[in-house]
């Protein structure tokens, strides 16, 4: 590497111990460019100053988010399929697709996470991690208005964040604030400046106030979130005109919007009930673009004839076993599960090579710090093995076990592969699909099929970073804090929670895949929960249609148009 050392000193001058660390970690070859340029914008290093210090050690600069398209006009009418949302449209509760692909229209986030878990300024211009990462400081960005024209100012954030951490509330939000932010912890420090004490250090703490924590958009100080599906209130680029809950919401352009405004004049969302509905819009020309298909559901969308825009990053399924609850509080009997599965026939029959297969961990090969196989054995078929586990458990001649899962994508059809899959050892699975409102409730323990199920696969988006999944659905549940709110297993592991406290505090990437390898071995031999593929997603549009940004959480449109 070719040094310009005056000039990476002139650079790296101001800078905080944390992003001190991971220009160090570059220049020292412990870090690619792309490993570099991730890292240094989710500590707060902005992608001009990136750009400058590749150049200075000799590299290419850091790419933008440009993209090259077909010519296209402003002023287009988009018409867009989304799945029913599941209940009331509300930032603290919301937490389905449908739901989600609206509230992106109309809301804003503090930072942006893009396709390639790039970190970019949204309403937060700046921010820095403190030398521990227990505190981040945010420059909110100043002459920002709502959709209904009152300015946007720190008050709003605080309060935003303070409803969505209190865990008195019954905010969705607290599977990824959960014993990390308390609303103690969001202080306005002054007008153009918030910051975020944490309960214990997080050094992807950024995640948690993008668009990736889909709940987390600015509203105006003491909002009343009930109210929400009736305003839309949001900083958006879009606000809404109309919105009925089982058929669709109309969109038009926020005349206060404080940047560049939308593409699209209007967006016209019809609600569907199931993803063949959807497609047969597509294919028909009522819609010009859907928030996203499985290949199980519509395989004739990657034939021809219409854009797929293909997102690879750590989409994927969970198969929870109640961890409390017999046979499968033993874990050989889980184990014996997992091995009853034949994941590369699976990824092929279910996605036809659009996926990969997992290992019984949540860490996707998109992840950096994801250590997998070899270090990590893979897990694979074997139903001698699976027999002499469900004997070591206790069962050698089976049980029976209710399954509950959703009416979503390949859902329904992984769901059946398990079964016949268990089958073969003997294990009898009472499979109930539901429609996703009743299968998740209200998403809280005891009032939720999801949660409260004995088996239950539900679906998981994709995030930049694994802590989510790492805590929400695998940490002790503590109903003081929020940890674990989606602890499905009911797993409770000490040394569990002690590694992925010790992976979600760390900052340093070589540390995380030390911390990685520890717990994707864990949790291979816990098997709390079954991890059988990662998956692409799949967004559609019609061909003359560009512009359609499906993020790993949510569907963004302001760019959407049609040549």
């Amino acid at each position: 590497m070719n040094i310009d050392h005056g000039r990476l000193d002139d650079l790296r001058r101001g800078r905080g111990p944390i992003q001190e660390h991971v220009i160090d970690e570059f220049v020292a070859g412990r870090l690619s460019r792309r490993d570099f340029i991730r890292r240094g914008t989710a500590v707060g290093l902005s992608m001009p100053l990136l750009g400058g210090i590749l150049a200075a050690c000799g590299s290419s600069p850091a790419p933008t988010t440009a993209t090259t398209a077909p010519a296209s006009k402003s002023g287009a009418t988009i018409k867009v399929g989304v799945v029913v949302p599941t209940a009331a449209i509300n930032p603290i509760t919301i937490a389905d697709q449908g739901g989600i692909g609206c509230i992106d229209q109309v809301g804003e986030f503090l930072v942006f996470t893009d396709h390639h878990l790039r970190y970019h300024p949204w309403l937060a211009e700046s921010w820095k991690p403190n030398s521990d990462a227990t505190v981040w400081t945010f420059k909110i960005r100043q002459g920002v208005k709502f959709n209904d024209g009152r300015p946007m100012t720190v008050d709003d954030v605080v309060y935003s964040f303070k409803s969505q951490c209190n865990p008195k509330s019954s905010a969705n939000a607290l599977s990824i604030f959960g014993g990390t932010l308390a609303p103690d912890g969001v202080v306005k420090v002054d007008d153009t400046t918030v910051a975020f004490h944490l309960e214990r250090p997080n050094g992807g703490f950024i995640d948690a106030v993008s668009n990736d924590n889909y709940n987390m958009i600015i509203v105006p100080n003491k909002y009343d979130f009930g109210e929400y599906q009736k305003s839309f209130t949001g900083t958006g680029r879009f606000m809404k005109t109309s919105y009925s809950p089982q058929t669709g919401a109309t969109f038009v352009r926020n005349p206060h919007y404080w940047g560049t405004p939308a593409k699209p004049a209007k967006l016209e969302f019809t609600f569907y009930s199931n993803e063949g509905a959807m497609t047969a819009a597509l294919a028909a020309g009522d819609i010009d673009t859907n928030d996203g298909f499985s290949i199980a559901g519509s395989p004739q969308l990657v034939t021809g004839g219409f854009n797929v825009i293909k997102l690879k990053a750590s989409y994927h399924r969970e198969l929870s076993m109640r961890t409390d609850m017999a046979p499968l509080n033993n874990k050989y009997v889980r184990q014996a599960i997992a091995y009853t599965l034949d994941r590369p026939a699976i990824v092929q029959a279910l996605f036809k090579g659009f996926a990969g297969v997992g290992n019984d961990s949540p860490f996707a090969p998109a992840f950096p710090a994801t250590v997998g196989p070899p270090a990590v054995p893979q897990r694979a078929k074997n139903l001698k093995l699976a027999k002499e586990l469900l004997a070591k458990g206790g069962v050698p001649n089976g049980f029976s076990t209710p399954l509950l899962t959703e009416t979503l994508g390949e859902l329904p059809h992984f769901a059946q592969i398990i079964k016949q899959s268990a089958n073969q050892i003997g294990v009898d699975i009472n499979l109930t699909v539901e429609t996703s409102s009743k299968y998740y409730g209200q998403a809280v323990f005891g009032k939720s099929d999801w949660l409260d199920g004995k088996m239950s696969l539900v679906d998981y988006g994709a995030r930049a970073v694994p802590n989510i999944f790492l805590q929400a659905p695998l940490q002790s549940p503590n109903a003081k804090t929020g940890q674990g709110a989606w602890n499905a297993a009911r797993f409770n592991n000490a040394t569990y929670d002690k590694l992925s406290k010790e992976f979600t505090a760390t900052p340093d990437l070589s540390t995380q895949r030390q911390l990685a390898g520890q717990i994707e071995k864990l949790l291979l031999d816990e098997t709390p929960i079954i991890y059988a593929y990662f998956y692409d997603w799949l967004t559609a549009t019609r061909k003359n249609v560009t512009g359609v940004y499906p993020a790993i959480t949510g569907l963004f449109l302001w760019n959407a148009a049609k040549t």
